[in-house]
């Protein structure tokens, strides 16, 4: 040691080693300064940052030595290598920063050993092989001891150096400078103290020598730069420490102050090392509260018992990073949905220090979610249940929605849904799968392109029906959207047109018959009087009735009725020709339409339709013939309006009906005429009640066995102011005709039983009662309140009914005589003999007489069949305990017989004829 200090103080120059001491200090300042950065980055940077803390701490160390070498005097005249003293600049550098390299990268223990080693080491290469550049007149003897000494002190204190360096403290900063610096000095200048030099000879420097002063100039100007460049990064690089630990403490207080997240750290085992306000405001613990402990109690005990949380910290530690959104639960145990991220921290060595976690509370955004989520499901129900097909196509024209029934109503396979296709590949498909061949697939495909686009141009979009292949209809609605896409619905409307054009059809068209209704032909027959006015044409109108088309009903039933019209209309339609028109008006009226130039072409049609009307029809196990009347008229001749030659056909056609040999009739005036004179009548016979032209005539009605009066049946006379007296037949079904009927019939009934109530004898009386008063629902009240009215005792009051009158409803009819009949009112079927279900009538009611139609009687005198069919109808009525009378007995040869067939009641001219009330022998008033 006191070698040591000798040297330093006898041989060196106090003031150049305090110069080298200070450049040392620096160096290794800098060195140390530079590493740090160089730890603290990645990469290119910190491979630069530290290449100059290697050059920094290599320079340093050389150029130590130099200047304490300046300072060192033998007392001789030394000079320097120029090889052998940048070969030690260059190890130094070399060394050093590998010794740097080894105390970044490498982790622990081995990290400050071995890089203090190479240090060492490098400082220690670097002042034997300076030592060796040295020239001298004569040769240097080393004292071992001294010089192993050097080496292991300088390698100690850059153990010390490095391993203050891993420490991140400015404390351990210093203290790594102090060690690297003390390494350096210490080693050299005990390796100082082992030398002693032995001078042989004086001379001079040598050629390609560095000469001391030469040196001194290099030294100091490549120090100031070297050194100068070095503070100046080391500066830098405390600026940027110091911005570092700002930037830190400004990011600790902003993630501190953050509440809409919850940011904090976990350790390596998942305990909570660090607490922010978001997480505070999420989870509701304090920083107090919840630092140190397990993060998995902010899982459900479900999450926990499943390990979630260190499934949870060995993916992010795997991976780098876990994501995951969940349930997620707060102090209180509320829960909320929350998005999770952990990434790994990585400590300063590189190693794994715990993790940081950010959570967010987006329940809301979840609720939006799943309610979106719902709508969708909800949308996609419901498209896939919709009766139309629907398609969504963006401005790119590409499908991008459709649903099942698209499909169904195109009749396309799954396969075939085309999602991302251009709506002409859609169209291309569709016809390909359509049209086998090729050709008429890209034809067709290019039409309804073509078609579709130009309606989609429209304004907003068009609708239109297109005819499938399949004979289905499709109404196609295109609506265009806002950013130029369009939305297109598909509704099979098949059965909707079907429907319409039956509805259509029905409305225009008998149900039963097909043809056309009274609707259609009017529209018909105005068109073909227009045209007839344009072209000069004739139009013949034709009335047409079938006869005995009631007692086809009443026969054969309602179904035979119809086959008879539907065999006719079909008849007629197929003997249609051009010009020809065939309608049903209903029940069994039908009208025709005939154009034509000659008379002979209507001629023609008028026997064709006779034909048609007249064949034979066979109805299960009856042939069946019904025959008909015909009216006609014709434009312009016999009317110039469609009404006036309807009605001027329908009034030949009754003409028709009425005569006994003519089954076609041609309008006349005359006719016209006649119907002006009926309207007329019948508006008179409106009036004659209120007039008094009504009178009730009487006719006896006696016994035949002792020819005792048994009562009177009543009838009505019409004396007309103009006319005189109308015939009861000519007027009676006027009445029922035009509904006069009714206020006529009631005054009868009530006339009647007053005027019988009066007498002095108590015969009965007999009033027709008519199928219109039948019908009537207050028949059965009438009938009662006249009684009451009048006082007449109810069995005096006989009705008489023909069987016609009950044919039509008969339950409703058979309902109101039983009600008629408790009143203690009789009832009398009149004209027996002559309707089609006489017995069936006879066995549905129990009438109290029947009265025999006087047909009979006017045939029995000749006739056995009459003779035979009263002797029938007499046998019946005394099976069924039901008194018959026979009306018309005009003789006494008819009285006769019907005595000796033991008839019970007769009237006629033989016995009375009919006489106003005051001309009845036998009967009294009251007033008389």
């Amino acid at each position: 040691m006191f070698k040591i200090l000798s040297c330093l103080v006898v041989e060196h120059d106090l003031r150049l080693v305090a110069l080298a001491a200070i450049i040392c200090a620096l160096s290794s300042y800098g060195a140390v300064t530079l590493l740090q950065r160089a730890r603290l980055s990645r990469g290119g940077p910190r491979a630069i940052w530290l290449g100059a803390a290697g050059i920094a701490s290599g320079f340093g160390i050389w150029a130590t030595h130099f200047i304490a070498m300046l300072a060192y005097d033998p007392g001789v005249v030394l000079g320097y290598h120029t090889s052998l003293t940048t070969l030690s600049l260059v190890v130094a550098i070399l060394l050093t920063t590998t010794a740097l390299a080894i105390a970044t990268y490498a982790k622990g223990r081995p990290a400050w050993l071995l890089g203090g080693l190479v240090l060492g080491a490098g400082v220690g290469c670097m002042h034997f092989l300076g030592m060796a550049a040295l020239e001298l007149p004569g040769f240097i003897r080393w004292d071992r001891t001294l010089v192993v000494a050097s080496v292991l002190a300088g390698v100690l204190f850059e153990m010390v150096a490095i391993f203050a360096i891993k420490r991140d403290q400015s404390k351990a900063q210093l203290a790594a400078t102090a060690a690297m610096t003390l390494g350096i000095v210490v080693l050299h200048f005990t390796a100082m103290g082992a030398v002693t030099m032995e001078v042989e000879f004086a001379t001079g420097i040598q050629e390609g020598m560095i000469q001391p002063h030469f040196l001194a100039f290099v030294l100091a100007g490549t120090a100031f730069f070297l050194l100068s460049a070095v503070l100046i990064a080391a500066g830098f690089a405390r600026h940027a420490e110091i911005l570092a630990v700002a930037s830190e403490k400004e990011f600790s207080r902003f993630v501190g102050s953050v509440k809409d997240y919850a940011i904090y750290m976990l350790d390596v085992d998942g305990r909570v090392a660090s607490w922010n306000a978001g997480a505070e405001a999420n989870k509701g613990y304090t920083a107090e509260e919840i630092v140190g402990k397990n993060f998995a109690c902010f899982y459900s005990p479900e999450d926990q018992a499943a390990n979630l949380p260190a499934r949870a910290l060995r993916i992010a530690l795997e991976a780098g990073q876990y994501e995951t959104e969940g349930w997620r639960y707060r102090k209180d145990g509320t829960r909320f949905w929350a998005h999770v991220v952990i990434d790994t921290i990585v400590g300063e060595d590189g190693g794994h220090a715990g993790f940081i976690k950010i959570a967010k509370d987006i329940t809301k955004r979840k609720e939006d979610a799943d309610r979106i989520a719902e709508v969708s499901k909800n949308l996609d129900i419901a498209l896939e249940n919709m009766t139309q097909g629907i398609c969504l196509f963006d401005h790119a024209d590409r499908l991008l929605i459709s649903n099942r029934r698209c499909l169904e109503i195109f009749e396309l396979p799954e396969s075939l849904a085309g999602f991302g296709l251009t709506f002409r590949e859609v169209l291309d498909r569709m016809c390909a799968r359509t049209y086998p061949d090729p050709a008429v697939a890209e034809a067709k495909s290019e039409a309804a392109y073509r078609k579709h686009r130009l309606e989609i141009a429209g304004k907003g979009g068009g609708d239109f029906v297109e005819k499938l292949s399949n004979g289905r209809s499709i109404l196609v609605k295109h609506r265009t959207l806002p950013d130029g896409g369009w939305v297109s619905t598909y509704e099979d409307i098949t059965e909707r047109l079907d429907s319409e054009e039956q509805i259509s059809f029905l409305a225009r068209h008998d149900s039963l018959t097909g043809l056309p209704n009274r609707l259609q032909f009017n529209s018909h027959l105005d068109e073909e009087l227009d045209a007839a006015v344009w072209f000069s044409r004739k139009v013949a109108v034709i009335g047409i009735d079938l006869d005995k088309f009631k007692e086809v009903n009443d026969l054969h039933g309602h179904a035979a009725g119809d086959f008879v019209l539907v065999t006719i209309a079909q008849r007629m339609k197929e003997h249609l020709q051009e010009g020809e028109f065939v309608a049903r008006f209903g029940g069994d009226e039908f009208a025709a339409v005939k154009r034509f130039e000659d008379l002979s072409e209507v001629h023609d049609f008028l026997r064709r339709i006779e034909t048609c009307l007249q064949e034979e029809m066979r109805f299960g196990d009856f042939e069946l013939k019904s025959g008909g009347s015909m009216g006609v008229a014709i434009y312009p001749q016999d009317a110039e309006t469609a009404d006036t030659l309807i009605n001027n056909a329908d009034l030949a056609m009754y003409r028709a009906k009425a005569a006994l040999n003519q089954t076609i009739c041609f309008y006349e005036v005359s006719m016209d005429e006649a119907a002006r004179g009926r309207r007329a009548l019948a508006n008179d016979l409106w009036e004659a009640v209120e007039r008094s032209e009504l009178a009730l005539h009487y006719q006896v009605q006696k016994s035949v066995t002792t020819g005792d009066v048994i009562g009177y049946e009543v009838l009505l006379r019409w004396n007309h102011p103009e006319r005189g007296l109308v015939p009861p037949n000519e007027f009676i079904p006027l009445a029922e005709e035009c509904g006069a009927i009714l206020p006529i019939g009631e005054w009868v009934l009530r006339q009647a039983c007053r005027e019988a109530a009066s007498w002095d004898a108590e015969y009965k009386i007999a009033v027709n009662l008519s199928p219109v008063q039948l019908a009537n629902g207050d028949v059965v009240s009438l009938v009662h309140s006249i009684l009451v009215e009048t006082g007449l005792d109810a069995k005096r009051l006989e009705l008489e009914i023909t069987e016609s009158t009950i044919i039509d409803d008969k339950e409703r009819a058979l309902l109101t005589l039983r009600a008629i009949k408790a009143l203690g009112v009789t009832i009398a079927i009149d004209d027996f003999g002559t309707g089609y279900s006489s017995l069936e009538t006879l066995r549905a009611f129990p009438f109290d007489k029947i009265k025999l139609d006087k047909s009979f009687m006017s045939e029995v005198e000749g006739s056995p069949q009459a003779k035979a069919i009263i002797r029938a109808i007499l046998a019946l009525g005394h099976s069924l305990q039901v008194p018959v009378l026979a009306e018309g007995v005009e003789t006494q040869k008819q009285l006769d017989i019907l005595q000796a067939e033991g008839c019970d009641e007769a009237q006629g001219y033989l016995l009375g004829r009919p006489a106003p009330i005051g001309s009845v022998v036998g009967v009294r008033t009251e007033a008389a």
